[in-house]
This record gives C-alpha cells, structure tokens and sequence, in this order.
C-alpha cells in the first residue's frame, strides 16, 4: 500500500484545469516550494529557490517604488492645481487692499498655510497709518533687513525661494503668532530697478510643511507672478 496521501479527485481536476489559480497564489505556492525543499533535504542546495527569493525581493522594491512615484506624481500635480487656484485668487482683486488682504485670507487658505506676511524694505516708517492699515499682512523693515533674515547671520547665497524648519517665528514678521510658527517658506521679491526688495513669508504651525529637502519650482513660479502684480502697485 502506499503511504503517499491522495488529492480528491475533483480538487485535482480543479488545479489541472486551473493552473493560474495556485501560481497567482503567494502564499501557496511559498508552501509548495518550502515543501519541495524539505523533500531534498538539508545537504542540497536549491539553486533555483534561492533565485526566485531574489527574484520576489526585488519585485517586492519595484512594487514599492512604483508606489512611490505615483504617490509623488499625484502630489506634484495636487501641488500645481492648489498654487494655480492661489495666483488666480490673488489676482481678482482690483485695488491693493483688498489684494494684500486677500494674501492673508483665501489665499493662505488656498495653501493651507496659517500666516502669510509680505515684508517690504522702506525708509517710511510703521507708524505710518496707510501702513498701519494693512498690518495683519504687511511688515516695513529697513533696508538690509531681507537678506540679514534669509542669510540667519552666516555667510550664504540666498535663494529665491528658502525652506526652513523654527523653534519659533519672527516677531517682527509675524506678530502675536510668531510663537506658534515652526515652518516657513521665505520668497525674496524683486519689483524692479531701483526698488528696495520685499520678501513674501508663508508660516506654517506645521514643522513638517516646509523643510529644506522640499523642492521650490512651484513657489518659485508663485514668487514670480506676485513680483508681476506687486509692480502694478508701486508703478
């Protein structure tokens, strides 16, 4: 008699007739192998399963890093669509105070940043009550002052576009809400010949939001617009 256990008959007929139903099956076919394993014993070495672990392993990084891709595609473009619907927003407005406003109000919400401050060198003074006005989003600061804030006291290029991660915010830019800002993203603004610069500040309470590994394409492209914009108001 033989000692070899029996398939049903009708499980059998299952599997020959449906071969993909155990080799789609990760986990079966795992078994399948670890048993024909056990059957050659521990002195051979199994050439062809050792490849196929390699073979699993490197599907199983590719898997992952297409996941990736798309997640980061899907970002991008999310990213794009939500810079795009702020430009169009802050260019509604026809007059400069209903745009700078607008900065601190839909348009922050469009970012989902929780402060936005545009800062602009002057000789003219905060007490100023145009200035006074506006002072939920907009910051005078003397001359120098832009590049002292981007450079942090060291001795580096500045950038356009600069991300970095705070213990707290400035006060000078932010106000009462500096204490709660951990992020932000600095865009140094460029109105033309002649003209002292301005800086753009977006604070986030959110260490994570904007840290320097980030790239800055789209605030860039978003600095570049508000440049446009802002020379209408000071031509």
């Amino acid at each position: 008699m033989s000692s070899n256990a029996k398939i049903d008959d009708s499980v059998r007929e299952k599997i020959i007739s449906q071969p993909d139903m155990i080799l789609d099956d990760q986990d079966l076919m795992r078994a399948l192998i670890a048993a024909n394993e056990k059957s050659m014993g521990g002195n051979i070495v199994d050439l062809r399963g050792i490849a196929m672990e390699r073979l699993e392993a490197r599907l199983d990084r590719l898997e992952d890093t297409h996941r990736s891709v798309i997640a980061a595609a899907y970002e991008n473009l999310a990213g794009t669509n939500q810079v795009h619907r702020a430009i169009l927003r802050m260019l509604d407005p026809v007059e400069f105070e209903p745009f700078l406003h607008d900065l601190g109000g839909e348009v922050a919400e469009i970012l989902r940043v929780d402060a936005v401050r545009l800062v602009l060198e002057s000789v003219q003074s905060e007490d100023d009550p145009a200035i006074q006005k506006l002072g939920d989003v907009l910051s005078v600061a003397e001359p120098g002052f832009i590049d002292d804030y981007l450079a942090g006291g060291r001795n580096v290029p500045l950038r356009q576009v600069t991300l970095r991660q705070l213990h707290s915010g400035s006060t000078l830019i932010y106000g009462e809400e500096a204490d709660w800002i951990r992020s932000e993203a600095c865009l140094k603004l460029d109105f033309g010949e002649g003209r002292l610069p301005g800086m753009l500040v977006m604070g986030a309470e959110d260490p994570h939001q904007f840290t320097p590994q980030q790239g800055t394409d789209l605030l860039a492209f978003f600095a570049g617009v508000f440049e446009r914009a802002m020379r209408r108001w000071l031509s």
